[in-house]
């Protein structure tokens, strides 16, 4: 995920499990960027400094579509550590990521890493409320909200999201989640607002509501990649940016389909590989052109997107 910047952006791919991202469990000791590398330079998300480089962490706890396994856990440990070694400070989870008995390990595992205060102190957490459609009342929202802290063992939560709008099927669910993301401000029990998937109608609509009741729309997360860069993604940016509002990009791997590591006879474990069989063969030229832009760079594929 990244912070939409006016500067060029780094990109953090952290999906441990599906070893998508440019961290290896290598027993070398692990590079050290100099201060002045892009994702040293801190930009401004509502009240927060953040690193314009963030860390998603959906795949943790996702057995079913990234494999992920508790033993993993010591990798992921090691992963986060040098992430915020290296500067990244601002991190993205959600209370539905985890599958089955697993829901909600992303955030345990999230508030077990930055359990240490020296950590804790540096790092903004964002995480993500589903508008599962028993959650009908601000009230509701606001307990989600709470079973969120207490699985990271926080106070605060830096950012509340709404992960989804409703506005399509339930609109009148939407007007209540917006006033549990109002509820969950005013006690305190997050430190901004932000919403995830929305549209750019929606999104003017939540600022306006949100502006009117004293509260600022934080950040809006949007899948933004080079797979991802159609119209609506280039006028929520543009929304965002005449507003005031964060644009936080989420998948900017493709799910993996950028990292190069894939080809049609070469697929990931699980439902993915449906997916990139049918995507992959026209993602050629684009891949070839990735990997000719590192060899000159002497960069990995992942690092030229």
């Amino acid at each position: 995920m990244a912070v939409s910047t006016l500067s060029p952006t780094a990109y953090f791919s952290s999906f441990g499990p599906s070893n998508d991202s440019l961290i290896s469990s290598s027993p070398f000791k692990p590079f050290k960027p100099p201060p002045f590398w892009p994702w040293r330079k801190k930009v401004k998300m509502g009240p927060f400094t953040v690193s314009p480089m963030g860390f998603g962490t959906w795949a943790w706890g996702n057995q079913f579509l990234w494999g992920y396994q508790e033993s993993m856990d010591s990798e992921l440990q090691r992963t986060f550590n040098l992430a915020v070694e290296n500067g990244i400070n601002l991190f993205d989870t959600a209370d539905s990521y985890g599958t089955g008995r697993l829901n909600g390990q992303s955030e345990k595992l999230l508030g077990k890493f930055i359990r240490p205060k020296q950590i804790q102190d540096n790092i903004v957490i964002a995480t993500k409320f589903a508008a599962y459609p028993w959650r009908l009342t601000p009230g509701q929202f606001v307990n989600a909200c709470k079973s969120s802290l207490d699985r990271m063992q926080l106070e605060q939560i830096g950012i509340g999201q709404l992960h989804w709008s409703t506005a399509n099927y339930a609109p009148l669910q939407e007007l209540a989640l917006w006033d549990g993301l109002v509820a969950m401000h005013e006690k305190g029990l997050v430190r901004a607002v932000g919403v995830s998937n929305y549209g750019p109608k929606q999104l003017v609509k939540i600022h306006d509501y949100l502006k009117a009741r004293g509260v600022p729309l934080c950040s809006a997360q949007v899948q933004f990649s080079l797979l991802s860069m159609g119209k609506d993604q280039i006028e929520i940016k543009n929304i965002c940016d005449s507003l005031g509002i964060r644009l936080i990009s989420y998948s900017p791997l493709g799910l993996g389909m950028l990292t190069g590591k894939y080809t049609p006879s070469k697929l990931p474990q699980g439902p993915r590989a449906l997916l990139f069989r049918q995507i992959l063969p026209g993602l050629e030229p684009l891949l070839n052109s990735l990997r000719e832009i590192a060899q000159k760079r002497r960069k990995t594929i992942s690092q030229t997107r």
